[in-house]
């Protein structure tokens, strides 16, 4: 289970697994990838269907976890939020983040890792969450189509969503440039089906360490495969995939080997405590069990 998948760019190297025959390959016997439109929902979806594997973000782990729900964070897989641009249309006056001061800025969801990170965007022009209004769209593209209408004055568009539109708008901010590595998305799994279901598990985190070094080493075919199972022009998909291979935030690339990174899942941490996301103390170290990552991946960076 993915969230997102065939809608955001954080699973892409699960539909290069599955076409290459990677899952196969690594012994995992992977049918299909179920997707769900949050977090939240995925880890729910992949507890009640007992399902051996998940990719979320953190803060539905933790909030799982805090719950009383047994699992936890297996492998780091999305290691920054590269695929966020903040954007305006071509003829707005707003130039830079200072900008924005007593404008609309368009964000997904209360509590959303797009809310979190349009607190820090505006930390870095200067200015805090009250000197603008931040306006719920519902999703990326309804961000897009709120842009277009007017409803926003600037607003998030991730890959793959910018790479089919960016001839339309124009950047302001792009998270390579302003924002740390912060923990995006994560591997998770159920601590009760830990043996049962344990070579599977790390059949599916080899094989998706495959389809990261395929993608880095034929981007574009890994685009045409990513068009096919996102639904996207293929031009679109080669561009995305191109320019997240190629991000680079303070050395760490965009889709990881699985290794965990205990600063990015920290700073996720502290950006999803801003919105009220996250409550109480949370120990990263606590959530995270190694077992199933190779052992050159095994130590904590």
């Amino acid at each position: 289970m993915v969230s997102n998948y065939g809608v955001s760019s954080n699973g892409m190297p699960f539909a290069v697994a599955m076409a290459k025959g990677f899952f196969k390959d690594e012994g995992a016997d992977v049918t299909g990838i179920l997707s769900s439109a949050g977090g939240g929902t995925t880890l729910r979806n992949m507890l009640a269907g007992s399902a051996p594997y998940a990719e979320v973000n953190p803060n539905a782990v933790i909030a799982a976890i805090q719950q009383g729900a047994d699992v936890k964070i297996i492998s780091d897989n999305v290691l920054t939020v590269a695929e966020f641009v903040w954007a305006v249309k071509p003829d707005s006056p707003i130039k830079t983040i200072a900008d924005l001061k007593g404008k609309k800025v368009g964000y997904t969801n209360p509590r959303s890792t797009s809310q979190a990170l349009a607190t820090l965007v505006l930390q870095s022009g200067g200015l805090k969450t009250e000197d603008v209004e931040l306006v719920k769209t519902g999703g990326f593209g309804e961000g897009v189509a709120a842009l277009d209408s007017g409803l926003v004055d600037a607003a998030p568009v991730p890959e793959p969503l910018w790479s089919k539109y960016k001839d339309q708008y124009r950047p302001i901010a792009r998270a390579t440039e302003i924002l740390p590595p912060i923990a995006n998305v994560v591997g998770v799994a159920s601590m009760s089906q830990a043996d049962s279901k344990g070579d599977f598990i790390r059949g599916v985190i080899r094989a998706r360490i495959k389809a990261v070094q395929f993608m880095k080493d034929h981007p574009d075919e890994a685009g045409d495969i990513v068009a096919k199972a996102y639904n996207l022009e293929p031009e679109v998909a080669r561009n995305a995939v191109r320019a997240l291979i190629a991000s680079k935030t303070d050395g760490l690339d965009y889709w990881g080997p699985g290794q965990i990174h205990l600063g990015g899942l920290e700073k996720a941490i502290e950006v999803q405590k801003m919105v009220g996301a996250i409550s109480g103390d949370v120990d990263a170290k606590s959530l995270v069990d190694t077992r199933f990552l190779p052992d050159d991946l095994k130590a904590l960076q």
